[in-house]
């Protein structure tokens, strides 16, 4: 097992740290069990100067203070009221930057998986958004702020390369609200 370090988390190029998420298992054990998902596909938000990001212009409140912390924790957010939206925090205390977990491609703990998701067999969409990546893997807002480091929630680098030339960049989903920020190239997606 080789989970991430935290020299991961702290490095300033949230952007950079979206792609290199790529490839890597999210893991997850809750309840006892064990599930986890290889990251193929990811948004990062660059905080403060980033209309998209839940801190731009140094919102800082209730919900998006865990956003400000160190990097290395998690931020999961309810959207719509309904979907728990778990997110990657990154960069030093004070500077925050975030990235969307997007999909994950199943890859252990297929059973709870598919029970989570009321699904009898596995499908490309099991877990191929922000809301079915949580669902899937029993995360909700309650596990906010965790450390990655920890035993609940963490990522582990199990050795896949991405190619460069394998990522697939495009504007982030459903932030029109950003203006022109919302066009920034920031969702990567690889295929698996």
């Amino acid at each position: 097992m080789t989970k991430l370090t935290k020299d991961f988390y702290l490095r300033d190029d949230v952007v950079q740290i979206s792609k290199d998420l790529l490839g890597k298992y999210l893991f997850t054990k809750i309840d006892g069990k064990i599930t986890a998902g290889i990251i193929t596909e990811t948004e990062a938000y660059e905080g403060i100067t980033d209309k998209a990001s839940h801190a731009y212009n140094n919102r800082r409140t209730k919900r998006t203070e865990v956003m400000f912390a160190e990097g290395g924790i998690s931020y999961v957010y309810l959207c719509y009221g309904i979907h728990h939206l778990f997110n990657v925090v990154t960069n030093v205390k004070n500077v925050p930057h975030a990235v969307l977990i997007r999909a994950v491609k199943p890859a252990e703990g297929n059973e709870m998986i598919l029970l989570r998701r009321n699904a009898d067999k596995m499908h490309s969409r099991i877990s191929a958004g922000p809301g079915t990546v949580s669902q899937a893997l029993g995360i909700r807002t309650e596990h906010s702020g965790l450390n990655l480091g920890g035993n609940k929630i963490w990522i582990e680098d199990k050795g896949i390369k991405v190619p460069k030339e394998n990522i697939i960049a495009g504007p982030r989903i459903g932030v029109d609200y950003a203006e022109e920020d919302a066009l920034l190239p920031y969702r990567f997606v690889i295929n698996l």
